[in-house]
């Protein structure tokens, strides 16, 4: 008997019972924030931070557009290359069995590539302007829509973002992947 009556098993498991798990979620209480917005906060400073931001992101939205679009211009000019590449591959052994395929592939495939890069940047250049123009729009008529619009593209901006950056870290295995194949067939 230990503690006053207590046995040691008894100590020890109100002891384990409560130790702290360093592995456990954190825990929060469920209590509802109001809005910062609903209580009026925004601040003349804020105003003019949102007032220097909207022309820079409409800028970088278009600027986007535009490489988008000259992206997508390229990659479907390299169409054109096929003749061009169909002739590249003589007189290296291995290479002439795929004749005028090479170019079709190269082409159709630096194409497709291009138009999904194109496609890709389109997204982040249409919320990063849709940002500065929401903004713009409540700075003129201080709605709160305009504002709760103008964040949920910035929201939406930077979800794309996360998505792509997930969906690139998921292909760095299956390139190594890709590499290892590709060494091991050129070695053998």
């Amino acid at each position: 008997m230990l503690f006053s009556g207590k046995t040691r098993e008894s100590v020890k498991e109100e002891f384990v019972s409560n130790e702290v798990n360093p592995f456990q979620s954190p825990v929060a209480a469920a209590v509802p924030v109001k809005p910062l917005v609903a209580q009026g906060s925004i601040t003349e400073q804020m105003l003019i931070y949102l007032k220097g931001a909207s022309p820079w992101l409409r800028f970088v939205g278009i600027m986007g557009f535009i490489f988008a679009g000259f992206t997508a211009l390229t990659s479907i000019s390299s169409i054109a290359l096929i003749p061009l590449l169909n002739d590249a591959g003589d007189g290296i052994p291995g290479i002439e069995v795929l004749g005028n395929a090479l170019g079709a592939i190269f082409g159709g495939g630096m194409a497709a590539l291009g138009v999904g890069g194109a496609v890709l940047m389109f997204f982040p250049s249409f919320f990063i302007f849709m940002f500065g123009e929401k903004i713009q729009s409540y700075l003129r008529t201080g709605a709160d829509l305009d504002l709760e619009a103008a964040l949920k593209n910035n929201k939406s901006l930077w979800k794309f973002a996360g998505i792509y950056c997930i969906v690139s870290l998921a292909f760095i295995p299956l390139m190594i992947i890709a590499l290892v194949i590709v060494l091991v067939v050129a070695l053998a």
